[in-house]
């Protein structure tokens, strides 16, 4: 195929459609492989080093970009600021820590409880306690009632739900901010966010985070779960309707059970992949039959 020809085809309707849905499947990718690849570094920095690599370079690389002391803060912005970058710290935090005992693909599938009970705790509509029912079965499903190969650790169980809590908080808290440049927000809410993590990453890893080598990972670790699935996200958002944007990003807790797969070779039983579809389809149906202006579970 020409060049001509390839550029031509790239701007027919069929493919105008496609690309944003690309985007957001290719963001999707980035993100679960981001995250399993950042599961590697455990070993070396722990879970608090990952996480203060991840939240540092991203707000280093977010200020960069959006620069946002261009922009004037209110007192009450700024305090609506602060709480925002705190929840979204907690939120990092609490998740690596989390991918410690248990795979990938579950803790995405916990976290997902969060967001998904603040769409639901106002509805009274029929089929959104039928939502409820599959949420609720899914992780019925994944309780740890009885020990064995398939049962998965409290602790881990427990931080992936508080990484839930803080999705919900980061939503509302995130409302607050929607008067400011987004770009601004996100720069400024990250860097707080790293304020709050870092010192945990240190004191946990110390000297091991001015390895070059493991700083070259990091930054991949930011580039690869936080940069990229953003960027390719806010592509998506500029062609798909929210409803929709919604309703395929909740496919995220299995495709992170993919990655994991994969990537991790975290092997789930037949129960955990079963709790996964019920999970992913409360989200489906929670989002498909909320109000549009209502609908909103993005990714940090």
């Amino acid at each position: 195929m020409t060049s001509v020809a390839l550029k031509t085809h790239l701007r027919s309707p069929l493919m105008a459609r496609l690309i944003p849905y690309l985007a957001l499947f290719a963001g999707m990718l980035t993100l679960a492989g981001g995250t399993s690849f950042a599961k590697t570094l455990f070993p070396l920095i722990g879970a608090e080093g990952t996480s203060a690599y991840r939240v540092g370079i991203s707000a280093v690389l977010l200020v960069a970009v959006f620069r946002p002391w261009r922009f004037r803060l209110t007192r009450a912005d700024l305090g609506a600021v602060a709480l925002y970058g705190v929840v979204l710290g907690a939120m990092n935090l609490s998740f690596y820590m989390s991918l410690r005992t248990i795979p990938l693909g579950l803790a995405i599938a916990i976290e997902f409880m969060g967001p998904l009970t603040l769409a639901l705790i106002h509805s009274r509509r029929p089929v959104h306690f039928l939502c409820i029912g599959f949420a609720v079965l899914g992780l019925g499903l994944l309780l740890p009632l009885k020990s064995g190969a398939g049962s998965l650790d409290p602790v881990g169980m427990g931080l992936a739900a508080f990484a839930g809590l803080c999705w919900a908080l980061y939503i509302v808290f995130g409302k607050r901010l929607s008067h400011l440049h987004a770009g601004q927000s996100v720069a400024l809410g990250m860097s707080v966010a790293a304020m709050a993590v870092v010192p945990f990453g240190v004191a946990h890893a110390g000297a091991a985070l001015l390895n070059p080598a493991i700083i070259a990972a990091g930054v991949g670790v930011a580039v690869f779960s936080s940069a990229l699935p953003y960027s390719l996200e806010m592509v998506a958002l500029r062609a798909i309707p929210k409803r929709t944007f919604g309703v395929v990003l909740s496919a995220e807790p299995a495709v992170g059970a993919l990655a994991g797969l994969v990537i991790l070779h975290e092997r789930l039983t037949g129960q955990q992949w079963l709790a996964i579809a019920a999970i992913v389809a409360a989200s489906v149906g929670a989002i498909a039959t909320t109000r549009s202006d209502r609908v909103r579970i993005e990714p940090a």
